[in-house]
């Protein structure tokens, strides 16, 4: 495809998958994910549900060439050199193909284990400051605001250069991740403009830390595909129907949460608000949304128009989306994009 001459680029496209899933779906879902040429299995591990361990160590075992991202891992109920032990032993099993990726946890989480993430830039700082010497094979000391090492030193050899990521969305995080981590994660319910800001944002940063090359961003986003148009329509308002409630509740309490939100889109918070009322309230969110809601955080419709879609992505500076899949059609619906994909590229 091109435009104004130009030729459209694809992001990459991998696979978000989560403690709401077994191992063994986990793995069926990689497996589809690996032969349809999907670029990483990308393991959100949200707070107390099912730990990603068990289920990234399977599916690295039973793929070859998917990477296997950790997506994230939070230092209060990991402290770093937990997460330096642990990837360093999935890189290991996994040939090299694990990837990092830290955040601060959410606020209200961490409260619960009796941990406080009233500074999270201060822990995701000190956890870039103790995983980097880690994991070149250093002996570490570190002595952090929110976490510290004295004499540390990994009892087994890792990759010095396994590819660390921070999710985030404020400011402050997002310079943090251009000075010295290796991309950003962005999460769900979060606007192409927004996606599209952080990433300048990001590269500013690196450049103005003297840092050669680019960073990644990778954005996590649900993905409806189906050939019949009007069921992936229903499938995708569903999908972000699911997760409204509490993207709105967050987007009350932080600034940065409201504009990832709205950024660029033509949605106003009082329709916003109504919508995440009705659904609440018991309505099917196939009727209550409109389709402008899954244009704005999902990747929804055939398969050649999630391509065309993707490729927006691409255009703002993403470079992959890693995507959700649901339901017992969800292997079908990976082959069904990586066809149109492998189409696309011939």
């Amino acid at each position: 495809m091109s435009e104004n001459g130009k030729t459209k680029r694809l992001p990459r496209i991998g696979l978000r998958l989560h403690g709401g899933l077994t191992a063994r779906q986990c793995v069926e879902l990689a497996v589809a994910a690996d032969r349809s040429s999907f670029s990483t299995a990308w393991f959100a591990e949200n707070a107390f549900a099912r730990g990603v361990l068990p289920a990234a160590a399977a599916c690295a075992v039973a793929t070859s060439r998917l990477r296997i991202g950790a997506g994230v891992f939070n230092p209060f109920s990991r402290h770093p050199t937990m997460m330096a032990m642990e990837i360093g032993a999935l890189d290991e099993l996994s040939d090299g193909r694990a990837m990092l990726g830290i955040g601060a946890g959410i606020g209200s989480s961490v409260q619960k284990i009796g941990s406080s993430s009233d500074k999270p830039a201060i822990a995701v700082r000190d956890t870039l400051a103790i995983l980097r010497p880690l994991l070149r094979g250093e002996k570490a000391t570190y002595i952090g605001k929110a976490f510290s090492v004295r004499d540390v030193k990994l009892g087994f050899a890792t990759r010095g250069d396994i590819p660390i990521f921070v999710a985030g969305r404020g400011d402050v995080t997002l310079k943090l991740t251009g000075q010295s981590a290796d991309g950003l994660l962005i999460s769900n319910m979060c606007s192409l403009e927004f996606g599209r800001r952080s990433a300048a944002k990001v590269m500013d940063s690196r450049k103005s830390a003297g840092r050669d090359g680019l960073a990644r961003i990778v954005q996590y986003m649900p993905c409806a595909v189906h050939s019949d148009r009007d069921e992936a329509r229903r499938i995708g308002k569903r999908a972000v129907g699911e997760m409204m409630p509490n993207y709105w509740g967050l987007s009350q309490k932080i600034p940065s949460a409201k504009e990832a939100l709205f950024a660029g889109t033509d949605i106003s918070e009082s329709e916003f608000e109504a919508a995440t009322l009705r659904i609440k309230a018991g309505d099917d969110a196939a009727d209550v949304l409109s389709e402008k809601f899954t244009q704005a955080y999902s990747l929804t419709g055939t398969p050649d128009e999630c391509v065309a879609r993707a490729m927006d992505y691409a255009a703002a500076g993403i470079d992959e989306l890693a995507l959700t899949f649901e339901g017992v059609t969800a292997s079908g619906a990976i082959a069904l994009l990586g066809d149109a994909l492998k189409h696309h590229l011939r």
